[in-house]
């Protein structure tokens, strides 16, 4: 099906038309359209437009009115009902109560709602999540975690080639330990599975690797021999030893088992092609030192290689530079992530690459990018973090627990699920314990996605399950229940079916969820292009607010209704319905149909 125009671009064609029109010496000026309180569209264009051709904004403004037809002038399928000049010259528009349903009619007729696909649809390699082997994951990772796909979730939905990156922690120096003390407790890590459940495999694999890290971690600092042997160890991983590599794939897959526990907690897809971790580009790393020394881009200072940038100097006023290579022949973060870039740009053919990372790290990644770019890996403007605030207790403070530790993910659902159960089971008292158990999961966390998306990227947010999970105010749990109170509507519409009236006038109530419907696409696309998925969890919210006020100012099934009217009001539930469960999808919330 061909995009579905929207009603601001439809009148803004119009009186993009009716200015060439009636004021061809303007050229294609733009009218400068936006909502309005006072219409539903006003045009401010004709101040600029004025000042250029030197005369009376009112009187170009009322020459253009003169060139739009309306209902008032019996046009038999207007999309204007009004338009007047204002104030100094601006433009008040007022569509037509049909083209307001005939425009969602179309809407509603197509499967992905009117919104059209990208026009040049490219390649984008999108790094997130990013956690650790043998690590916990921590509440530092749900940011990077949901904002990274949603967005992924977003550009596929428009089109985009997306390749996702979970750039994992899986190479360094403690690896030696950890593979030392496998070696001489090799049932360290055996386990038989006899669960499918992924959540608690999971949390098994990650009891078994806290086990070994433990132990290892505490015969390292009591036994020197110990320490020596796990030190011999980094250098055979190193240098691609066969025993050695084989424990370290076992730790490996032991951390993907309990990654994928998590995420789908989270309810977050992980495939093992999406994991390419530091270890990955080993290989390259020495070919990326020759080529930027070689380039001059990078030099030897003091044994180690560097990039020096004329803007980033420390607080004695020297310059700090980026370190690829570490004076002992070690490479750091620097050098993995040129050789990602390199990977990403010439191998995988990325046109953008993005990484949802930590905003501490904004100083590391604007080193990187010019870096790549100095060597010629990186084309101008193809990268781009996209740094994100922290997460805050409800003392304003970075989120931990009473002993001050970094609060584990797992610990953070398991409490938003808690927390879900009890408001699903005391709004619901008719449930089973199995369906209290399955919405409380989709509430719970869903409501601390919602609360992580809702909140712009750069901010940081303070983390209250309680507001989280409540039915009021700002939260998943509202949009959740305006869904589920529109499907319990259609389930009780009996035979009636939805189904577009254009013929029929509407309420403002009506008209102001009508407009709110048609602005879907235009938010997915200015979402997908700035990357700012806070907006489309605010127009969610505007549009679970629109409906409420709909549904106290409109009864959809009251008896004296006209069946025409039943119709035409269950169509704008069902849209309005269909674009929530879109939109929550594309934030990888749950719409459950009950709650």
């Amino acid at each position: 099906m061909a995009p579905v125009p929207s009603l601001a671009a439809t009148v803004h064609q119009r009186l993009a038309e009716a200015l060439a029109a009636a004021l061809p010496e303007a050229g294609a000026a733009d009218p400068l359209l936006r909502r309005s309180d006072r219409a539903d569209f006003q045009a401010n264009g004709m101040l600029a437009l004025a000042k250029k051709l030197g005369g009376n904004p009112r009187e170009l403004a009322g020459q253009v009115v003169d060139r739009i037809p309306t209902a008032d002038d019996a046009d038999p399928d207007p999309v204007v009902r009004a338009i007047e000049v204002s104030g100094p010259g601006f433009l008040n528009i007022t569509v037509a109560d049909s083209a307001i349903t005939s425009t969602l009619a179309l809407r509603a007729a197509d499967d992905r709602l009117g919104v059209p696909y990208a026009e040049r649809p490219g390649t984008t390699v999108i790094d997130y999540s990013q956690p650790n082997v043998a690590k916990e994951m921590h509440v530092g990772h749900l940011r990077s975690t949901v904002i990274g796909d949603a967005i992924v979730q977003i550009l596929e939905h428009r089109g985009e080639t997306v390749v996702r990156r979970h750039h994992i922690g899986d190479w360094g120096t403690q690896f030696g330990m950890l593979i030392q003390y496998l070696i001489e407790h090799p049932h360290e890590l055996d386990h038989a599975s006899d669960t499918a459940d992924a959540t608690a495999e999971g949390e098994a694999a990650m009891s078994r690797l806290n086990r070994l890290y433990k132990a290892s971690r505490a015969l390292f600092d009591s036994d020197e021999e110990f320490k020596d042997r796990a030190r011999r160890r980094v250098v055979d991983l190193q240098a691609g030893d066969e025993e050695t590599l084989a424990l370290w794939h076992k730790i490996v897959d032991e951390s993907k088992i309990y990654f994928r526990g998590v995420y789908t907690k989270l309810d977050v897809e992980i495939r093992d092609e999406d994991v390419v971790g530091e270890s990955a580009y080993n290989d390259d790393l020495h070919a990326v030192c020759r080529e930027l020394e070689s380039s001059g881009v990078a030099v030897r200072s003091e044994g180690a290689l560097c990039v020096f940038f004329d803007d980033v100097k420390g607080p004695d006023g020297k310059p700090v530079p980026l370190i690829v290579q570490k004076s002992n022949g070690g490479f750091g973060y620097a050098a993995t992530d040129l050789a990602a870039i390199r990977d990403r740009v010439g191998s995988l053919k990325a046109d953008t690459l993005l990484y949802v990372v930590d905003a501490r790290q904004a100083l590391h990644f604007k080193m990187v990018f010019e870096t790549a770019r100095r060597a010629g890996w990186l084309p101008e403007g193809a990268a781009r973090q996209l740094p994100f605030g922290t997460v805050l207790g409800k003392d304003g403070k970075p989120f931990k627990t009473r002993e001050g530790e970094t609060v584990r993910l797992v610990d953070l659902l398991d409490e938003a699920v808690d927390r879900a159960a009890v408001v699903v089971a005391e709004k619901a008292p008719d449930l089973t314990a199995e369906e209290v158990s399955e919405r409380a999961a989709q509430v719970g966390i869903g409501a601390v996605k919602y609360a992580d998306l809702s909140t712009s990227l750069t901010r940081d947010y303070i983390f209250d399950l309680d507001r989280m999970v409540s039915l009021n105010g700002d939260t998943s749990v509202y949009l959740q229940y305006a869904y589920a109170r529109i499907q319990s509507i259609l389930r009780k519409a009996g035979t009636a079916v939805p189904k577009a009236r254009p013929e029929l006038p509407l309420s403002p109530a009506e008209r102001a969820l009508g407009l709110h419907l048609d602005e879907f696409a235009e938010t997915l696309a200015a979402v997908a292009e700035t990357y700012e998925p806070h907006k489309l969890a605010a127009y969610l919210y505007q549009l679970a607010s629109a409906f409420t006020t709909f549904y106290d100012q409109c009864p959809v099934l009251k008896k004296d209704n006209s069946p025409e009217l039943v119709e035409n009001r269950l169509f704008f539930c069902d849209l309005t319905a269909r674009t929530l469960r879109q939109g929550m999808a594309l934030l990888g919330i749950r719409t459950p149909e009950r709650l």
